[in-house]
C-alpha cells in the first residue's frame, strides 16, 4: 500500500495560538497580564476577528488564558495550572476503564525510583524535610482528614526532593486521583478507624528517614516499596474500583 504523503497545514488560528502560547510559557506574557486588544492583534497577525477569537478559544480550552467579555474585555494570561492536566488525565484513565490499583502501582514505581535518586547534594535537604514532616505526622494520627492531607505532603516531598520536575508533575497527577480516593475512603469508614494504620505509616516515614540518613539507599527503596504495596492493599483491598467510581 502506498504511504500517504498528505501533510496537515495548521489553520491560521492554530498558528496565532501557538505564537501566543510560546509568549506565555517563556514569560514574555506574564500571569495576570492583559493581551493586546483585538484590533492590535488582528493587525499584528494579519488575521480576521473570527480567526483571532478561535485562537483565543484554543488557549482558553488549555486554561492558559481567560477571555473577559464586555467593553473592557479581552484575553488575560493565567498561570498554567497542574490541576487541569490532572483532571484531563483522570478523564482519560476513566475512559479507558483503568482500575485504581493501576494508579497506586504507578505511584509506587515513581516513589521508589525517587528514593533511589536522593543521593549527593539532594540527600541532606531531603532528609531534613522528610524528618520534619515525619515528626509532624505523629501529632495527626488520630485525625483522619488531617493525616491523609499530610501523608500526601510527604509523598510529594519525596518526589520533589529529586529535583526532577517531570517526575514531580507526573506524580501530582497521580496524587490528585489518590487524594479523591482518600476522601471517599475516609467518608465510608467510622471516624478514627484509620488511627492504627496512620501510626504504622508514621513509623514507616521515620524508618525511611533513618535509612536515608545512613546512606543505605537500596534498603530505603526496599522498605518504601513494601510500605507502598501494603498501603495499596489496605486502601484498595480485593474489591478494586475503577476510576469512574472514584472520580465521578
Amino acid at each position: 500500500m502506498k504511504k500517504s504523503t498528505i501533510v496537515k497545514i495548521p489553520k491560521a488560528s492554530e498558528l496565532v495560538a501557538a505564537t501566543l502560547r510560546r509568549q506565555i510559557v517563556t514569560g514574555e506574557l506574564k500571569p495576570g497580564e492583559l493581551l493586546p486588544n483585538e484590533a492590535i492583534l488582528m493587525q499584528q497577525f494579519g488575521v480576521s476577528r473570527p480567526t483571532l477569537r478561535e485562537a483565543f478559544r484554543i488557549l482558553e480550552s488549555e486554561a492558559i488564558i481567560t477571555v473577559l467579555r464586555g467593553a473592557r474585555g479581552g484575553g488575560r494570561v493565567l498561570e498554567p495550572d497542574g490541576a487541569v492536566a490532572a483532571r484531563y488525565m483522570g478523564i482519560l484513565l476513566q475512559y479507558q476503564g483503568t482500575p485504581l490499583t493501576d494508579v497506586y502501582q504507578a505511584r509506587t514505581e515513581i516513589e521508589v525510583s525517587a528514593v533511589g535518586m536522593l543521593g549527593g547534594s539532594k540527600r541532606r535537604s531531603a532528609i531534613r524535610t522528610l524528618g520534619e514532616l515525619a515528626a509532624e505526622a505523629e501529632e495527626l494520627v488520630d485525625d483522619d482528614d488531617a493525616f491523609a492531607a499530610h501523608d500526601l505532603k510527604i509523598h510529594s516531598a519525596i518526589v520533589e526532593a529529586t529535583g526532577n520536575m517531570t517526575l514531580a508533575e507526573l506524580s501530582k497527577m497521580l496524587f490528585h486521583i489518590i487524594d479523591a480516593h482518600n476522601a471517599l475512603f475516609i467518608a465510608s469508614h467510622p471516624r478514627g478507624s484509620s488511627s492504627t494504620v496512620n501510626k504504622q505509616a508514621q513509623r514507616a516515614y521515620a524508618r525511611l528517614v533513618k535509612l536515608l540518613s545512613d546512606g543505605d539507599f537500596e534498603a530505603a527503596q526496599r522498605h518504601w516499596r513494601r510500605y507502598l504495596e501494603a498501603a495499596e492493599t489496605f486502601m484498595v483491598g480485593e474489591a478494586d474500583s475503577t476510576l469512574i467510581e472514584v472520580l465521578s
